[in-house]
């Protein structure tokens, strides 16, 4: 895909800056498929087709909203905040890490939980369920992401009790959750504040909300040409999200911290480990992983540059995730676009004609916890422009969700590899051998599964 468009724009190379700025909204429009009208509201995402027809059921009888400590979700932000007749932060670089929860409501009012759990499962459902931002409380500040820039009147008596208050939050959700795991979300390029919160909050439905679901919202600007200056943002959000992940890491009771990234906010995540990469040089894996817990790194849509995510392999990033997972596409149109305008292959990318470099195709087969994941023929990856899969493919939100709460390797989840290329596929039957797969992990649900 990202070749074809690169031959078709060729003839402009003459003119390359004058159609720039054209080529750059169509850009900007597809990879703001996630933003919708209303700022504070979605609708659910498709659900998982491993939970058509009820035969896994993430849910418990009760509703599990009602426990939640906070009564909604987490989030953390480097967004500056807004005032009081504006939204809850702003699109503008805060400079400081900021920590809170975010009421949620979800499903149309007055509706039971035992209504809204069913409109919710179903694979084509008729009736919309809403996902709502009512209402935001901030902690504070967390208090080593201060620096000698830091305003003086910001630094106050009270500077460690944000850290302190949301990490009593986390422990106290953890001790009711059979999963002792937290999970974080870094949303895309163009979205509003409101936005990560919601998308967090619809993959943490699909897990049940057991565990821990933290929104990271790093502050993308919803402008036309903001995709360049995004970058940059991108590139200094990372700094507060390795201070964060050190953070969780240090100061909560999480068995594995877990990370999805999407689109431009791969760039805030890789970027991250690769600081944390820097941090630990002299430790070996098993160390690094004792000490951060950074479980498994999910990847969908990646915007970033694939020869520079080669270079952060080999300065030692693998070592600090469990496992590394990159989700490419054919048919992703936007970053096809990305590629034009950058002049480099993106990660999120699969690459032309499906052949890897000899070095490459080497590499992978002997790193384990590295896997590339092609979506092409999952069920809807092709949808729109293709970029925004992991909410609108039933099979991909079904391999990542299971990866999540059961830790199961591709092979475990159904994915089939051919002996030319080391890179996992969606086979014609990946729900049937999905569900065979569970069968081993989830043995009271063995009659529902076949």
């Amino acid at each position: 895909m990202h070749d074809a468009v690169n031959s078709k724009y060729r003839f402009l190379s003459p003119y390359k800056i004058v159609f720039a700025g054209l080529l750059t909204l169509v850009l900007i429009v597809g990879l703001a498929a996630c933003s919708g009208k209303k700022l504070n509201e979605i609708n659910l995402m498709p659900a998982p087709d491993i939970y058509e027809e009820g035969a896994i059921d993430p849910f418990t009888d009760t509703n599990p909203i009602e426990k939640i400590p906070y009564k909604g979700i987490l989030y953390a932000t480097d967004r500056s905040p807004a005032g009081e007749n504006d939204h809850f932060y702003k699109n503008k670089r805060g400079n400081l890490l900021r920590l809170g929860s975010a009421k949620i409501k979800a499903g149309k009012k007055d509706i039971t939980w035992e209504e809204a759990r069913r409109i919710s499962l179903l694979k084509n459902r008729t009736d919309k369920y809403p996902i709502k931002v009512t209402e935001v409380e901030e902690l504070g500040i967390l208090d080593r992401s201060i620096t000698v820039f830091t305003p003086p009147d910001l630094i106050t008596k009270e500077l460690y009790q944000p850290a302190e208050r949301f990490a009593e939050l986390v422990n106290e959700k953890l001790k009711q959750s059979q999963r002792k795991d937290i999970y974080i979300y870094v949303h895309g390029y163009k979205v509003v504040f409101e936005n990560p919160i919601l998308v967090a909050t619809e993959l943490w439905h699909f897990l049940g909300y057991d565990g821990v679901f933290i929104a990271y919202a790093w502050p993308s600007t919803p402008k036309t040409l903001a995709y360049v200056s995004d970058a940059e943002t991108a590139a200094l959000s990372s700094h507060f999200l390795q201070i964060f992940l050190q953070y969780l890491a240090k100061e909560t009771d999480a068995k594995n911290i877990h990370i999805v990234g999407y689109s431009a906010g791969t760039r805030v995540v890789i970027t991250a480990l690769a600081q944390l990469a820097m941090l630990h040089t002299e430790q070996d894996k098993a160390t690094i992983q004792r000490k951060l817990k950074i479980g498994h790194v999910i990847l969908t849509a990646s915007d970033f540059d694939r020869q520079l995510f080669g270079i952060q392999i080999d300065k030692g990033l693998l070592k600090i995730p469990k496992t590394l997972t990159v989700y490419v596409s054919e048919s992703d149109s936007a970053l096809g676009f990305s590629n034009w305008l950058f002049g480099r292959e993106r990660l999120g990318q699969m690459w032309k004609d499906r052949k890897l470099p000899d070095i490459a195709a080497k590499y992978l087969r002997e790193r384990q916890e590295l896997i590339f994941i092609d979506v092409t023929d999952a069920e809807s990856a092709t949808t729109g422009n293709g970029h925004a899969y992991f909410r609108k493919s039933p099979w991909t939100s079904s391999d990542i969700l299971m990866t999540l709460m059961h830790d199961l390797k591709p092979d475990e989840r159904g994915l089939i590899q051919s002996e030319d290329i080391p890179i996992w596929t969606f086979p014609p039957d990946y729900i049937q051998r999905l569900r065979t797969a569970l069968i081993e992990v989830l043995p009271d649900a063995k009659n529902s599964l076949k």
